[in-house]
């Protein structure tokens, strides 16, 4: 009995040995299994999350490619609009854009030197608060103009003479979105013009001026000679009468001299002049004791000018006298002296200017013609024959005249 019960208890025993061994290796093959798959699991979010960083990081290399690219096209853009910015300073014309409702929006600096005005300041604002007529009214009409001239005056009171063109200022798909304005200043090839146009009037008006002289010299001769017998053979009470007479006949003499002076052809003595010394010589001169007069002189350190030092003198002293006489009450009279080069070569710059009354609008234009005057007493040939004398050197001379006064501009050439 004991026997049976050890032999069925080792059966059992050894049943539940092998049930043990038996789901034991089930459950390390299981576990082997699910760790197998867990780890198959992983090595697929692995393989995605390095997907995901290698997807990342190429992102970012575009990324950096793409911001590298748009530097580049900022710093390109801003090059160019540089470059731009740098041609439209550069040009020597005066350029200004307006938008469409005609607010300025770029102006260069040719553009603030001719018109006098500072782009700072006027950038931004209508055209009608920063330009003058009749340029604004061109503007306003808004036509398109090649080649136009007109005149035009500075915020100083600077008459200028601009040659101008004005167009449409269209984007690249040909919409309009305001105007542009190209102009040059002109004032010096107009003066220039005039210059050569006066000078051949004068030399037609020498010749006949010369003519008349000689032909009314001869009676005016016979005039003079018969008032000097009358003043001996009248009594007392036609005496002034005769004075009266002789007196009138010198001065038409000195007019006919003047004449014969303006006509006659020019023939330089050329030496080197010390264009200091004499403008010294001419003021002292000129102003003499007047005390009312306050002098600002700016003629230092000046090269010497080769050219006939007699008449120079005589047209510094008219040009000195005519300012003297603008001043009956006192003023100031500046004299300014410097080089200047250009595209011509080189000159001397002399202003005369005064704090006189000024000469109008309407005559200044005429007053280097000869015979023509606006004193009660001139003759009309002072100017005449200081332009003469100017022009015989190869120079010019103009005048610039406001109600503070008038500034003669003489150019010399040097060399």
């Amino acid at each position: 009995m004991n026997v049976e019960v050890i032999f069925l208890n080792s059966i059992i025993i050894l049943a539940l040995a092998l049930i043990s061994f038996f789901l034991i290796r089930t459950l390390m093959k299981f576990f082997r299994e699910k760790k197998r798959l867990e780890q198959k699991d992983l090595s697929k979010v692995g393989f995605v999350v390095d997907t995901f960083h290698e997807l990342v990081s190429k992102l970012k290399d575009k990324e950096k490619e793409l911001e590298d690219l748009r530097k580049k096209a900022e710093d390109r853009a801003t090059a160019i609009e540089g470059y731009n910015e740098n041609i439209l300073q550069s040009v020597p014309s005066g350029v200004i854009s307006f938008d469409e409702n005609m607010r300025i929006t770029k102006v260069n600096q040719a553009a603030e030197k001719i018109l006098e005005i500072k782009r700072e300041i006027v950038v931004g604002k209508y055209h009608n608060e920063v330009l003058n007529k009749p340029v604004t009214d061109l503007l306003n009409e808004k036509k398109l103009i090649e080649r136009g001239e007109t005149g035009y005056i500075t915020p100083s009171g600077k008459r200028i003479w601009l040659g101008l063109t004005l167009s449409p200022l269209k984007e690249s798909e040909g919409r309009a979105i305001g105007q542009i304005l190209i102009f040059t200043d002109l004032t010096h090839l107009k003066a220039f013009e005039a210059q050569l146009a006066l000078r051949d009037k004068l030399s037609t008006l020498g010749e006949l001026s010369a003519g008349i002289a000689h032909e009314l010299r001869n009676p005016m001769g016979v005039i003079a000679g018969y008032t000097k017998l009358l003043s001996k053979k009248v009594d007392n009470s036609l005496k002034s009468t005769v004075d009266a007479v002789s007196k009138e006949i010198r001065v038409m003499d000195r007019i006919i001299s003047d004449f014969l002076s303006f006509a006659k052809v020019t023939e330089l003595n050329v030496s080197e002049i010390n264009i200091k010394k004499i403008l010294g010589n001419c003021l002292s001169s000129v102003v003499g004791e007047r005390d009312d007069i306050k002098l600002n002189l700016n003629i230092d350190e000046l090269p010497p000018v080769r050219g006939d030092e007699v008449l120079l003198r005589q047209a510094f002293t008219n040009l000195l006298q005519n300012s003297i006489e603008a001043m009956p009450k006192g003023g100031e009279l500046t004299i300014n002296a410097s080089t200047l080069s250009d595209h011509e070569g080189q000159f001397l710059k002399i202003s005369i200017s005064d704090t006189g009354h000024g000469i109008s609008e309407n005559v200044i234009d005429k007053i280097f013609l000869p015979f023509f005057t606006t004193k009660e007493k001139g003759t009309g040939l002072g100017l005449a024959i200081v332009h003469k004398i100017v022009v015989s050197h190869g120079g010019r001379i103009s005048a610039d005249s406001s109600e503070k006064g008038t500034a003669f501009n003489i150019r010399l050439p040097l060399g």
